[in-house]
Formats: C-alpha cells, sequence, structure tokens
C-alpha cells in the first residue's frame, strides 16, 4: 500500500485532553489553584476594580472623547480575558504535581473541573455581555463602533460554549497521514516472473559409494 500525500486543511476542529481514569486521578490528586481561585472572594469584584480602573486612565489621556473611551475598554478588557481564560493553556506553576493532565487545557477548561454552567462561569459570561452593553450605550450606537465591539464579544463569548468545550479551531494544519492508495499489479496477460534457482553453488557431497561403484 501507497500513501497520497493530503493537501493541507484550510479549518480543522480537533479535540484535546483525555479523560481517561489515570488523567482524572492526576487532576484529583492534589488541588488546582491555578484554576481555583475563580471562585475564591473578591475574585469577581476584580473584574469591576479592573474596568473602573481602566476607564480611568484612558479618560485621562488628552483629546479622548467618550464614545473612543469605551470602546477601548471594551476592546482592553475582552483582548486580556481571551489571553487569560481561552488562549494559555497548562499550569504555570508546579505543573508536574498533576502529572501533566492540563498541559493541553485553558484556565476555562479548568474551572470548576470542566463543568458548565456554574456561578463562576455564569459571572465571567456575563461581565463581557454588560460591558458591551454599556460601550454600545455611550457610544450614541454608532454603527461602526457597535461592529468592532460586536465582533470583538463574540470572538471572546463562542470559546466558552458547551460544543467547544475541548476543542480546538486549527487552520491550515497538513494531515501527514495521506490517503491509502491500491498497489498497482501488471497488466491481464503478462508473464508471471519466476526465480532461476541456481545449482552452480550447490556444493557436492562425496561419500564411499562414488568409489565403490567405479570398482
Amino acid at each position: 500500500m501507497r500513501s497520497r500525500p493530503r493537501r493541507p486543511s484550510m479549518v480543522k476542529v480537533e479535540s484535546v485532553g483525555n479523560r481517561s481514569a489515570e488523567d482524572v486521578l492526576d487532576q484529583n490528586t492534589y488541588v488546582n489553584n491555578n484554576a481555583n481561585w475563580v471562585n475564591s472572594k473578591g475574585a469577581w469584584l476584580i473584574h469591576v476594580v479592573l474596568i473602573c480602573v481602566g476607564k480611568i486612565i484612558i479618560d485621562t489621556m488628552p483629546g479622548m472623547s467618550p464614545q473612543i473611551s469605551w470602546t477601548l475598554v471594551n476592546l482592553f478588557y475582552l483582548a486580556l480575558s481571551y489571553l487569560m481564560f481561552h488562549w494559555v493553556t497548562g499550569i504555570p506553576f508546579q505543573s508536574d504535581m498533576h502529572g501533566g493532565a492540563y498541559d493541553d487545557l485553558t484556565l476555562w477548561e479548568q474551572i470548576d473541573d470542566g463543568a458548565q454552567y456554574t456561578p463562576a462561569k455564569k459571572w465571567l459570561f456575563s461581565v463581557p455581555c454588560v460591558l458591551f452593553l454599556a460601550s454600545t450605550h455611550y457610544t450614541n450606537y454608532n454603527p461602526w463602533l457597535f461592529a468592532v465591539n460586536f465582533a470583538a464579544l463574540a470572538f471572546v463569548l463562542i470559546p466558552k460554549l458547551p460544543q467547544l468545550h475541548r476543542q480546538r479551531v486549527r487552520f491550515m494544519t497538513e494531515d501527514i497521514s495521506g490517503t491509502p492508495t491500491t498497489a498497482s499489479f501488471p497488466p491481464s496477460g503478462s508473464s508471471t516472473p519466476t526465480i532461476a534457482k541456481s545449482t552452480a553453488n550447490v556444493p557436492v557431497i562425496i561419500t564411499e559409494e562414488h568409489f565403490n561403484r567405479k570398482h
């Protein structure tokens, strides 16, 4: 069987992370401090504080209008949220304690052991939506700014959907395995090659019977 190389795929969706018994045991051996902080006291309030501080800093810039200010606050928060929850994978510290069970999982997939519709995930889902509504209102429903803010919101909310849990979208991936092709055979009616047996190198064993025959 020969393999024929395939062209690179434009878009490919792959599943990551094993739910084997070994991985589940490694994940439950120690507490995952990388994800458990989202359920700690003050963890929800920090999002509001960051948004307010960012708004104050941006407003201090000269020539900044309220429309651009709210748009920048929304974009900066969404970019930081996507980077933290959906881009970085694994555990940045003490990753060997879990046997590499979290190496392929994002922070969002690690929260509450991957359970969906938990209070923490509902909060993290609602904050970008409320900020988007606020930025849309204070930009006076400008269609261009609305399109920018909505595109950024969709880019952050789509990875949070349960349908994309442990799924990765790859672009321009090349399939190394290739497509198997049928082996070629000689055309019908052609002679089948045979292997000639050569006896030139076969050793001759001389026994006592050879001398008796001569006499």
